[in-house]
């Protein structure tokens, strides 16, 4: 075993030590090392060195809390794209809802709008290689359905009311991201804009769509913010921005090894005025509830909806010297009100926490107001009213 390679997985045990201006092994540090070099040097049958090293990292990290991972090079690549500006492949956003794939969204103009796949259709086979009944994660899936511009994939999908399965062959194409999927008057004073995600540009975009329907006389906005997982932090600051005075706190952050810093509202919004409604649901995560959490705290609008997913733990990216990183959870983010958004979640039951939607769902919460749990303890005061 490479010395290169003993070093990756010893660097998270060491990641405080050396950022801190320390660089002597911590004793967990030296009893990890030692015993990766008598796997190499004694053990019965050739080992694959890298493999063992991302087993054992992503076992570590699975330990601690269900949002610090490892990602290999491929998954930093996948990563960054929905964020940068666009990617190369079929043009959908998908769910792995336990063995199945559900064909979540439909980017506009892109590869499967054109060949007619819709949101709903369950992928039951790529390249004829079964995938629904199979167990297998998000990074798999992508795998299998992205690819250089211009070549092809085929695909059999289940759709609702038609018995047998459709056939599609899709050529892969440079699909563009955008963050506004709509933006029209509902009517003759109220603007709606839908946010899918909090990307680089999506502050602009939102502006340019805001201001476009204050042209047709917009007065009252519905910002949609369902099925939205979030983003950049600071393109949520931006976007709280536009609703809240100056120096009204968004978010601030706080953690064992951070102390507490603070996202605080610059100068006038563009929106600051007119009645304010935003739509969530289970989908809607991290960027996506500081902005409605921020909104709520300070009485400016109004949230509607379902209980948003709950991912308030803030992770640091750590790359690691062969290009794959650690997304390491170094504090929680508090709305104003200093409500952690965080959901519960038990140390070493990942699944447990990862099948919450699931279990609301055959809970009755989804169908039923009165299957919704409330408990006191998550009440709280806005800061205004």
């Amino acid at each position: 075993m490479s010395r290169t390679t003993l070093s990756l997985i010893v660097s998270l045990l060491l990641i405080s030590q050396f950022s801190s201006g320390q660089s002597r092994l911590s004793p967990d540090g030296v009893k990890l090392e030692r015993t990766l070099q008598m796997i190499d040097r004694l053990y019965v049958d050739d080992v694959e060195t890298s493999r063992l090293t991302e087993v054992a990292i992503r076992a570590m990290l699975l330990e601690l809390d269900p949002h610090s991972s490892y990602l290999d090079k491929e998954e930093v690549k996948a990563m960054n794209e929905p964020l940068q500006g666009n990617f190369e492949g079929i043009g959908i956003s998908f769910n792995m809802l336990t063995d199945t794939l559900y064909v979540m969204e439909v980017i506009s103009g892109g590869p499967s709008q054109k060949v007619g796949l819709m949101p709903g259709d369950k992928i039951i086979y790529v390249n004829d290689s079964l995938i629904a009944g199979i167990k297998m994660n998000n990074q798999d899936v992508i795998k299998k359905l992205r690819g250089p511009k211009g070549t092809t994939v085929d695909v059999k999908v289940l759709r609702r009311g038609t018995p047998q399965l459709l056939e599609f062959r899709i050529v892969r194409d440079k699909i563009p991201i955008y963050s506004i999927d709509a933006s029209y008057m509902v009517d003759k004073q109220t603007g709606y804009i839908r946010l899918s995600r909090f990307g680089i540009n999506s502050s602009e975009e939102f502006l340019e769509a805001g201001k476009a329907l204050k042209a047709q006389g917009m007065k009252n906005l519905i910002l949609d913010l369902t099925g939205n997982g979030g983003g950049i932090l600071q393109t949520a600051s931006d976007i709280a921005d536009q609703f809240l005075g100056a120096g009204k706190l968004v978010v601030y952050t706080e953690g064992r090894n951070q102390p507490r810093q603070e996202l605080r509202t610059t100068s006038a919004g563009s929106f600051e005025d007119g009645r304010l409604v935003i739509l969530v649901d289970e989908g809607s995560a991290s960027a996506s509830e500081i902005v409605a959490g921020a909104v709520q705290d300070w009485d400016r609008g109004i949230v509607v909806g379902r209980r948003t997913f709950g991912k308030g733990l803030v992770q640091r990216q750590l790359p690691l010297p062969d290009g794959t990183m650690i997304r390491l959870t170094v504090a929680r983010y508090y709305t104003p009100t200093g409500r952690s958004i965080q959901k519960p979640y038990r140390e070493g039951h990942i699944d447990e926490y990862h099948r919450d939607f699931y279990n609301r769902l055959q809970n009755g919460e989804m169908m039923h107001a009165d299957s919704i749990r409330f408990p006191d303890s998550l009440k709280f005061r806005t800061l205004v009213n």
